[in-house]
């Protein structure tokens, strides 16, 4: 009854010791031989070509180079920016592939997933809202903790996110937060917390059409919400360009790694080719990147990746392999803070005036032509 005396038991954890487990790379230790392989390798005037070069081999055409360079942005990253008034700037960007089927897109998703320190591979048609940010969990004593998802878990590295057209709006709102603020707030079961996201996203959508329609606009192949578009720095609309002279180098290209199990028949396609992928082979086919992880697992020893660094310095020629590329990032994310420069900017500010004022030109022209300007709709560039 209620005179009984009850006594409250209260649960404390006493620790003697504890040691920090971060999966970032950010305490990762370097030999001296690769720190000098690391800063022989800076100082090329070369280095961003090298770089993006190395991001996935195996998948060549002019219409990569861009793309390979952007990826290698967003694998280094930029600084993240603490304001005087507490705000917290994003330093990282978000790439979006859209595109035709075939172009090698979901190779890109899986080749980044593998080369970054930290790097969550996931699927938009079977990924919930819970899945990408938290849920909270009942365990067995019927107590609620919270479990996070592929957000919180690339905390420091970049999330993948293939077939992001399939994705439901509703689960697409739920990253809304994380893709900008770099946050993730939880408010459920009597749970109140924000828990950090600080990851890059690189999603591969494909059009609304399944194909990019020439005869539609931009805006009308890209069928996403401007609020999720407009956190996408940079947007690449990959084609599938139809062609005799394309489809023959695509094939020499193809077959030649099939036959050979190497690299054969790269010379000639990176040289002549615009607009190659893999050809036929499906984003599931997973070919390339099966025996580049098999070449690769051997190399991963502190000397062979110094090695490796090296050659490529001294040379420039080659490319990087997976575990070399992966701990040069982190040894740039250790020890380098890159800064905005002035010149740089006034080229940003100038290239989003140009940007906007010919959206509005545009508009304009087909308004007073009649063509029912204000029905195209732009894709938003915003200042972030």
């Amino acid at each position: 009854g209620g005179g009984r005396n009850r006594s409250v038991k209260t649960v404390y954890l006493q620790v003697l010791g504890m040691q920090r487990d971060s999966g970032s790379g950010d305490h990762v230790t370097f030999t001296p031989k690769e720190e000098e392989a690391f800063r022989l390798l800076a100082r090329r005037s070369d280095v961003y070509d090298i770089l993006s070069r190395s991001i996935a081999p195996s998948i060549s055409g002019s219409y990569t180079y861009d793309i390979k360079k952007a990826l290698t942005c967003q694998l280094f990253s930029g600084s993240r920016k603490r304001l005087p008034d507490g705000m917290r700037l994003r330093g990282d960007i978000n790439v979006l592939l859209l595109g035709d089927p075939s172009m090698a897109k979901s190779q890109f998703l899986k080749f980044i997933t593998r080369v970054s320190p930290v790097g969550v591979y996931t699927s938009g048609k079977g990924s919930s809202a819970a899945g990408l940010t938290a849920s909270v969990v009942r365990d067995q004593r019927g107590e609620f903790y919270l479990e996070g998802g592929a957000m919180v878990l690339a905390d420091g590295g970049i999330v993948a996110i293939d077939e992001f057209d399939k994705m439901r709006p509703a689960d697409r709102v739920a990253i809304h937060e994380a893709m900008e603020q770099q946050t993730i707030s939880v408010a459920k079961a009597g749970i109140t917390t924000v828990l950090n996201s600080r990851s890059s996203v690189l999603a591969a959508a494909n059009p609304v059409f399944g194909r990019y329609d020439d005869m539609k606009s931009a805006s009308e192949n890209i069928d996403l919400m401007t609020t999720i578009l407009s956190r996408f720095d940079l947007i690449f609309l990959v084609r599938d360009v139809r062609d005799e002279e394309l489809d023959k180098l695509i094939c020499h290209h193809v077959m030649g790694v099939h036959i050979n199990n190497s690299r054969a028949g790269f010379g000639s396609v990176n040289s002549t080719s615009r607009g190659i992928g893999m050809g036929g082979l499906t984003p599931e086919d997973g070919f390339f990147d099966q025996r580049n992880a098999e070449s690769s697992s051997d190399n991963a020893s502190p000397d062979a990746i110094a090695d490796n660094a090296l050659q490529v310095a001294t040379t420039g020629v080659g490319e990087l392999d997976v575990p070399t590329m992966k701990k040069y990032i982190q040894y740039c994310k250790a020890k380098c803070s890159p800064r905005l420069s002035e010149e740089a900017g006034e080229i940003l500010a100038s290239s989003y005036v140009k940007i906007r004022d010919d959206v509005r030109k545009r508009r304009d022209q087909a308004t007073s032509s009649g063509n029912g300007g204000d029905d195209q709709v732009a894709i938003p560039i915003t200042v972030r």
